[in-house]
Order: structure tokens, then C-alpha cells, then sequence
């Protein structure tokens, strides 16, 4: 909890109290993940936004053929969940999944709402978290639509090199857009850091 804590915390500018924050872990639930646990699967709607304590975990689409996209990744520190679901109650039309064994917190859209008018600081997480989200997704629409795959796989090391021990190539070459072959072949291009 105390990571949570300190998240809350690094993106306030006012710090929430040890007191604040033991009302506002209420409104959480601990959950456990077992490695290829659903969080969320296609067509459910997404009752919980999850920050992840311990693991990682995938977002991703399956099309018509029968496959995979990888939308999103997420290890410790993230957020999981789809947004849309979330917000308009709607069918998601992901999945989200334990990469490896996990642990979350769950908070709820009514939870999430009362908590931003109770504190101020975890109010402006979410404000600094969504403003984040979206340019990370405006990056990522862009780098799918106009860099080459060698552009978009250093962006990635710059950005989420921490995902290379995470993750199999499979899963990366999947959110990167490129087939594994491409990437096992850019991957010897660049020094191994």
C-alpha cells in the first residue's frame, strides 16, 4: 500500500495524510491475480479500474481471424482497464489479462467519483493521470501511422525498455504493430543495453 501511497502522492502538490489516505484505501479492494486471470474479458463491462501493486498484465483485442492485439501493457504502477467500459457502462471489447501472477487494488466508477470530491490530491492524480494517458495515445497513433518499425521499437526502448524482461517478443512485437520476425530482426540491429 504503501507504493499506492507514494503514487497518490507524486502526483499532488498537496500530499495526502497518512489519515486520508487509510479512508481513501477503503474504498479499494486487495485482489489477487492468478498468471492468465481475466481482469476483464470481451463483452463484459469493466466494473473496476485496477492499480497494479505486484505483476503485469495486457489489454488486447482479437479480431475476426481470431487474432491477438495488444493494446496496452502494464506493470507495476499502472493503471488497468478500459476506460470507455468504465465510464459508459458499456461492453468492452477487450481483454485484459495476468501476464504473471498479480496483485491489485479495485476501485469502482462510484468509488473513484466520491473519492475526487473527498480529496483534493487524489482528484489531481486522475487529472495528471488522464492528461498522461492521452498523450501517450496520441504518441502511439502517431508512431503507428507514420514511423517505421525501427523508429517505433527505439521509441519503445526509450520509453519501456523495462517491458523487454516482462514480456515475451510474441507480445511485443504484437503492441509494436510489427510481426516477430521484423522485431527478432530490428532487435539485432540495436546494441543490447
Amino acid at each position: 500500500m504503501q507504493a499506492f501511497l507514494k503514487y497518490i502522492n507524486d502526483h499532488a502538490l498537496k500530499p495526502i495524510s497518512k489519515e486520508d489516505f487509510e479512508v481513501l484505501q477503503g474504498h479499494f479492494v486487495y485482489k489477487k491475480l492468478r498468471k492468465k486471470q481475466y481482469l476483464l474479458e470481451n463483452g463484459e463491462v469493466c466494473r473496476y479500474f485496477a492499480f497494479i501493486l505486484k505483476g503485469a498484465m495486457r489489454k488486447y483485442y482479437v479480431d475476426e481471424k481470431g487474432t491477438e492485439h495488444i493494446v496496452n501493457l502494464f506493470i507495476e504502477n499502472w493503471w488497468a482497464g478500459d476506460t470507455e467500459s468504465f465510464t459508459m457502462l458499456s461492453p468492452s471489447i477487450y481483454n485484459i489479462d495476468a501476464w504473471e501472477d498479480s496483485e491489485v487494488l479495485l476501485i469502482t466508477h462510484e468509488n473513484a467519483t466520491k473519492l475526487t470530491k473527498l480529496f483534493p490530491a487524489f482528484k489531481e492524480m486522475l487529472l495528471k493521470m488522464d492528461e498522461k494517458h492521452k498523450i501517450a495515445t496520441q504518441k502511439r497513433i502517431t508512431s503507428s501511422i507514420s514511423f517505421t518499425a525501427e523508429k517505433r521499437y527505439a521509441n519503445f526502448l526509450d520509453c519501456h525498455s523495462d517491458f523487454l524482461q516482462r514480456f515475451p517478443q510474441h507480445i511485443i512485437a504484437s503492441y509494436l504493430g510489427i510481426t516477430k520476425e521484423t522485431l527478432s530482426r530490428i532487435r539485432n540491429q540495436f546494441p543490447q543495453k
